[in-house]
């Protein structure tokens, strides 16, 4: 087995990133752009991107199949501070998915620009 195969999830190294407000305005524009929230279940749940969905990193190379991600769209990774969301980045390009980067700054950088976010309850 390669050593790229076995640690995809090393969260070092250089991926292709999205800055927190580029990915505001494609979003608020309507682009077809499909969120990976990579976080823990209750970090997602405190707060995250609207349309985001929520596959912690852990479980993502056993369950990324079930999110129905389409491959010819783009996807953006999401994580607190862009260290979880690279081997997603990695991950999700193995499978298959071209168009993959990763919030650079994480959720911490979108919550410095003011961006919206929802919580539990919140739609």
């Amino acid at each position: 087995m390669s050593l790229s195969r076995l640690f995809w999830w090393v969260p070092f190294g250089g991926v292709p990133e999205l800055d927190p407000g580029e990915l505001a305005r494609r979003l608020e524009a309507d682009e077809p752009i499909q969120l990976l929230d990579v976080r823990t279940h209750g970090e997602w749940r405190r707060g995250h991107i609207p349309g985001a969905v929520n596959l912690p990193i852990t479980g993502l190379a056993d369950h990324l199949d079930e999110l129905g991600l389409v491959e010819d769209a783009p996807v953006v990774a999401i994580c607190l501070s862009a260290h979880r969301s690279i081997p997603a980045v990695r991950l999700l390009r193995r499978r298959g998915f071209e168009d993959v980067r990763q919030l650079r700054g994480g959720m911490l950088a979108w919550r410095r620009a003011g961006l919206p976010e929802i919580g539990e309850g919140e739609s």
